[in-house]
């Protein structure tokens, strides 16, 4: 009885549901119904053809129920409602935290189009095809406005553009990488997030989808086995290739080029003293291989000279305690042989990352470290003496030339000269420990032995001994007669230019006679005017460095930095033009060589003055009073 009861009452039940859906059905709004009042909104030939095509309107719309015109409009269908796995995912993607907290986003029409008008993938015209799917992100990972207002920039996008991937799609490679090849197309997630396909820890994977072949190499390699142990130091496919800026491997630009694998890529890790204390491999041995005739090649240019992968492997890098490494003792000879044909398993023992400074450790290293040692005690023996035997000749016949000097014409006073050596010391010791503090590592920065502490010290008293020294000259200039005529004929004339012409002219062989001069020429002149301009800007400049704290807060920070550029590219302006010009004037000039002695005795020969200087009436009609007075005097 209860068994004929129970199905009487769900033959009812679903006659009840049968009849409601049937009569559901026969007032269910057709497509055309719709069409009617939405066709402005809704291309129906489009609509068709979309992969939405097949679906009446109310499938989304499901709160219409009548084709009649809405008293109230109708509920924004969502896309979740058949695409649930594909909304979940989403939910949790980078794209839907930004549109939580207030920022734009891309959503789905966003990507995949109208979605009265989306199509498949697979087809050409879908924003979501291989092709297109570049642009389609670069719709906003392309605009600078939009990207500045959630802490990003355009360079990722304009960098893949311009890398072997972009170039690929563009030339429709269907099997190159796009971005959702990268970083999922729904599950979008920040870098920082373990579950990322662009997590540091899962990029092997993600690249292993198109380079198989490499990827395999790579986990069994010393690097991937430290990623795998969760190293988070350990390199991974972009930290050598790059992210979004991949470009091929024989292209100039790539890190993993022949011309930078040594000198940028693999030195970036395996130099730094951190890492190398941290996981207890070899220090050094960046700089040891530049110091090898395979580093010294490759800095010159060479593309063919062995860099770190020709010896070590490239994904398939190996500690040399394994026997498949190609750096294992057994695999030397095998590995050097690709370039040195003929290359046997004595030739391999060569050491190749050769340090000086550790201790040897084999009876060939202590015979290499040994006969560098004798070499530079005999480079210090052999050209010290020879230095010192050149320095003995040069002041013997130096003193001996300025003896057969038998008439001299007073060229520079005992003031002169006491200013021209405090200025002399002070510009030298400015040089030298000015650009110590730039280049702390070259020789003559080594060779002072000074902290940095007493380097500033040092600079910094020189350059107040050099300023006094340009006050004096003013106080000298104004108040002493000799000062005034100083001042009076150093000055710049018109003819100074003609002279500076001419007497290129007369060396060229363009003009017959040499131009005469006065006290001062051209040269000196310019010589003289350039520094007092070189002493104010680099006394000014280097006052600002002093107190570039006050400087800033009462300027703006900037001006500190204008003042560093001046005071180093003036101090290389100065420092060159004393070398290249005023050393030719008082040294390297055949006519007074081997030195002008008027900054030690103040003196010049007078037939040399006559010859430079031949203008300078009044000094020599000095000099030629001062001989007759001396003839005229009583001879005892």
């Amino acid at each position: 009885m209860f068994r004929k009861t129970k199905v009487l009452v769900s033959a009812v039940v679903l006659g009840v549901f049968g009849w409601a859906s049937l009569s559901y059905a026969a007032q269910k709004p057709k497509n055309e119904d719709c069409l009617t009042c939405h066709n402005d909104a809704v291309d129906e030939g489009r609509f068709k053809s979309s992969i939405h095509g097949t679906f009446n309107c109310v499938d989304c719309h499901t709160d219409v129920k009548k084709a009649e015109v809405h008293t109230t409009a109708p509920q924004k269908p969502t896309c979740q409602q058949c695409h649930a796995d594909e909304q979940n995912t989403y939910s949790h993607s980078v794209h839907t935290r930004l549109t939580k907290s207030g920022n734009a986003a891309a959503a789905c029409s966003d990507c995949h189009g109208n979605v009265h008008e989306v199509v498949t993938s697979s087809e050409a015209t879908s924003p979501v095809s291989h092709k297109n799917i570049p642009a389609t992100c670069g719709k906003c990972h392309g605009q600078s406005a939009l990207m500045q207002s959630v802490g990003q920039t355009t360079q990722p996008f304009k960098s893949y553009q311009d890398s072997v991937h972009g170039k690929a799609v563009a030339q429709g490679n269907e099997k190159a990488a796009v971005c959702t090849d990268c970083h999922d197309s729904h599950g979008i997630l920040p870098a920082n997030d373990p579950k990322s396909q662009i997590n540091r820890f899962n990029v092997p994977a993600t690249c292993g989808r198109c380079h198989a072949n490499e990827e395999q190499p790579f986990l069994a390699s010393i690097h991937g086995e430290a990623l795998a142990r969760g190293n988070g130091q350990a390199p991974s496919c972009t930290d050598c290739h790059g992210i979004h800026t991949i470009q091929k491997a024989n292209a100039p630009t790539s890190p993993v080029s022949e011309r930078n694998m040594a000198q940028n890529t693999c030195a970036r890790c395996h130099e730094g003293v951190r890492v190398s204390q941290e996981f207890g491999f070899a220090s050094g041995r960046v700089a040891s291989y530049f110091d090898s005739y395979h580093g010294l090649a490759a800095q010159g240019g060479s593309v063919t000279v062995a860099n770190c992968a020709s010896c070590h492997g490239t994904h398939n890098i190996l500690p040399s305690s394994d026997p498949n490494s190609m750096i294992n003792r057994a695999n030397l000879a095998q590995t050097c042989g690709r370039c040195h044909q003929g290359a046997t398993e004595k030739f391999a023992q060569t050491p190749i990352h050769l340090n000086p400074t550790a201790p040897p450790s084999d009876l060939g290293t202590k015979v290499v470290k040994w006969t560098r040692w004798i070499y530079i005690a005999l480079i210090w023996i052999v050209l010290g003496a020879m230095l010192l035997h050149n320095i003995v000749l040069w002041r013997g016949k130096a003193i001996a030339r300025r003896r057969m000097v038998t008439a001299t014409v007073p060229r520079m006073t005992t003031n002169q000269r006491w200013q021209h050596l405090v200025l002399l010391t002070s510009f030298i010791v400015l040089v030298i420990t000015g650009f110590a503090l730039k280049f702390p590592y070259s020789w003559y920065a080594q060779l002072l032995g000074m902290s940095e502490h007493v380097r500033s010290i040092v600079h910094r008293v020189a350059g107040v001994v050099l300023l006094c020294a340009g006050a004096y000259h003013l106080v000298y200039l104004a108040t002493l007669r000799e000062g005034r005529r100083m001042i009076r004929d150093i000055f710049p004339l018109p003819k100074d230019a003609f002279d500076a012409v001419r007497t290129l002219g007369y060396h060229l062989g363009l003009v017959k006679e040499r131009p005469q001069f006065g006290r001062f020429n051209y040269a000196e002149k310019a010589e003289y005017w350039a520094l007092v301009w070189g002493t104010v800007l680099m006394g000014l400049t280097g006052i600002m460095l002093w107190a570039k704290v006050w400087v800033a807060n009462k300027t703006t920070g900037w001006m500190v930095d204008v003042a560093t550029v001046i005071h180093y590219y003036e101090a290389i302006l100065a420092t060159f033009a004393i070398v290249i010009w005023h050393f030719y004037q008082v040294i390297f000039d055949s006519d007074i060589y081997p030195m002008n002695w008027a900054w030690y005795d103040g003196k010049m020969p007078v037939e040399h003055y006559k010859h430079e200087h031949g203008l300078d009436t009044e000094t020599l009609a000095d000099v030629e009073g001062q001989r007759i007075s001396d003839t005229d005097q009583p001879q005892h």
